[in-house]
């Protein structure tokens, strides 16, 4: 089963690294600015990142524009709590004026660039970029014909599925699949933001991975990197995570998101977790060979004479590790010494007598 970055990564170098896929969310961090969203794209490219990903929809093509409970936000513990929906999208939007100098940028940095669409005019309009995969977000994962429609294009699909029971998700799965994707990776995601890490629950991963027989990551909207590390230990191929310049510049998602030096170290810090893993693996590796030589051994501690016995007070287990091990201590205090031996010598077969 192939990895997105296998796939996106097919002949190159990038495609034999095992760590996760690793994702910067710009979303609406641009605040509105071209300018902001072009300096992110820089930003990202320079913590390593493999991809810097987008929204693109319009306020028309998500809600309606009306000031009523329906069309509002009414959790009180929202960042939004008692905005309207059309105005929040309108802000966060990403314009469709914008997209080919961002894709542009991210292409001359060595970048990745592909968005999330919310329609499936969004999909029409990604394929003349010719984006190289599709993300659909949580709050679509149900809406099973803009899944087909992305899955036909025939380019890799990412499906975040945050609140999804295992049913909405099997819809889901089997939506995209049957429309010719060839490349699916789930995302564990919980859709509250920023979300407490208690209501992450990564085992989930492996879990969701073995029932859909398909490759799994996170959406991560929880503080910090503590998260993304974790979903690396447990398999996850993907990490997407929300980027920003500066939490303190009032975007709409920025209080959840990451700066530069916090996404920096998470990629460094994933990619340390993958390597780490490595296999199963007992006894001496490779770099515990000269370590090996600081263990301890059997010595002669006092000069001894041919044909004395070995004692407590001749002999001692002691560093480095070129004598018999220790285990041997016994059977050597059980002989004497086969010929006169100095102090710092290390214990041999040939040196004792285990005939008496």
């Amino acid at each position: 089963m192939k990895t997105i970055k296998q796939v996106l990564y097919a002949g190159q170098e990038k495609a034999d690294d095992t760590s996760p896929f690793i994702i910067a969310e710009m979303s609406g961090n641009h605040g509105a600015s071209l300018d902001m969203a072009l300096k992110i794209v820089e930003a990202a490219a320079k913590t390593g990142a493999d991809a810097i990903k987008m929204q693109t929809f319009t306020p028309d093509s998500m809600t309606l524009d009306l000031d009523e409970d329906d069309f509002k936000v009414t959790n009180k513990n929202s960042l939004w709590y008692g905005r309207k929906l059309y105005d929040l999208y309108d802000e966060g939007q990403t314009r469709r004026e914008w997209h080919q100098e961002i894709f542009d940028r991210a292409h001359s940095l060595g970048i990745l660039c592909f968005s999330s669409p919310f329609d499936e005019a969004a999909i029409e309009f990604l394929e003349t970029l010719n984006a190289p995969a599709y993300k659909i977000a949580s709050f679509e994962c149900v809406d099973l014909p803009l899944i087909r429609c992305a899955a036909q294009t025939g380019k890799p699909l990412i499906i975040s599925t945050g609140m999804a029971s295992i049913g909405e998700i099997d819809e889901a799965v089997e939506a995209a699949t049957k429309a010719g994707c060839k490349q699916l990776t789930l995302l564990k995601c919980t859709s509250s933001y920023p979300a407490p890490p208690e209501d992450a629950n990564l085992l989930t991963i492996p879990h969701m991975a073995e029932l859909f027989g398909c490759q799994v990551g996170l959406s991560d909207h929880t503080l910090g990197i503590g998260a993304a590390v974790t979903a690396t230990v447990l398999g996850g191929s993907i990490i997407e995570k929300h980027f920003t310049l500066s939490r303190d510049d009032g975007a709409i998602d920025a209080a959840f998101s990451l700066e530069p030096k916090e996404f920096t170290e998470l990629v460094q810090e994933t990619k340390t977790a993958a390597a780490a893993l490595g296999k199963v693996s007992y006894g001496v590796t490779q770099a515990d060979r000269a370590a090996r030589e600081k263990r301890r051994s059997i010595y002669v501690v006092r000069d001894i004479a041919a044909g004395e016995a070995f004692t407590t007070e001749n002999i001692r287990r002691i560093r480095p590790g070129h004598g018999l091990a220790p285990k041997y201590y016994e059977d050597v205090l059980r002989s004497k010494a086969t010929r006169s031996i100095s102090q710092g010598t290390p214990i041999s077969w040939d040196l004792m007598d285990i005939t008496n």
